[in-house]
């Protein structure tokens, strides 16, 4: 399938790396689409693509047309898309309206991913028109399943409610993975030792959390020993009223997705 890559930022290239890696795509039938020369050629180097740097000629070219761009950038976009293809949007933001409008067809794909794809480990929202094919859908999960995990929703509504939580969510980590290290330096730790701690322990916790099978409540129970260190922690974090914090970061996120969207 010819695949046409609009935009070779931080995410396009997660894209075309992990999608060739994984043998769902071949080199030679791509077609990286980047304004800028100088990154247009590291690309074109690092993975032995065709490159170009006109949108309007590229989008033409595709029986698949992958748009990478800054959601802001869309307007810079022109051309139409080749009949039959498909349009797989990672745009934050930019409803499946537009996206039909620009390509001009409505077998539209939107996807809301996330950073971790760039290793690999991502999580990929996405949902379609009823006019994408069977085989375009089974190509968006291969896609998306080199990124890491997929999940199909049926309305483009809850697209918005994925990027408060999975779109977002890698930033919520970092700043309680942040505020974990800071609590170690100030207890007494280096903060090479409280990095390493607190790193490997969100990650093996996150792991095991996926691996057990069991509820979130009932991995910290199993933690929390009466009148122990972790109760005390936690009581702390309750005090605090973590938990309504947590949910109400997640609605602002949501609402502001619906913002941006025009909702």
């Amino acid at each position: 399938m010819k695949t046409v890559l609009i935009g070779g930022g931080v995410m396009g290239e997660a894209i075309l790396s992990s999608a060739l890696d994984r043998g769902v795509i071949q080199a030679d039938d791509v077609i990286v689409c980047e304004k800028v020369e100088a990154r247009r050629d590291e690309l074109q180097q690092r993975y032995g693509v065709a490159v170009s740097g006109d949108a309007a000629e590229s989008i033409g070219e595709g029986d698949a047309v992958i748009l990478a761009v800054k959601p802001q950038d869309l307007g810079s976009i022109s051309g139409s898309a080749k009949p039959g293809s498909v349009a797989i949007s990672v745009m934050a933001g930019v409803r499946i309206e537009s996206i039909s409008s620009l390509v001009g067809h409505n077998r539209v794909v939107r996807v809301m991913p996330n950073t971790p794809a760039a290793i690999q480990r991502g999580m990929s929202a996405w949902t379609a028109t009823l006019h994408v094919t069977e085989e375009h859908r089974a190509f968006v999960r291969r896609l998306l399943a080199a990124l890491g995990e997929e999940v199909y929703l049926d309305n483009e509504a809850k697209l918005d409610m994925a990027t408060a939580i999975s779109g977002s969510g890698p930033a919520y980590v970092f700043l309680f993975i942040e505020s974990m290290i800071d609590a170690g330096v100030a207890i007494g730790l280096t903060r090479a030792q409280a990095e390493t701690l607190v790193m490997h322990t969100v990650a093996g916790a996150a792991e095991y959390a996926i691996q057990s099978g069991k509820s979130p409540a009932d991995l910290r129970a199993m933690v929390s020993s009466p009148a122990g260190t972790t109760v005390a922690g936690t009581s702390e974090l309750e005090r605090h009223a973590m938990r309504a914090a947590v949910i109400d970061c997640v609605a602002a996120a949501f609402h502001r997705a619906q913002e941006l969207g025009g909702s």
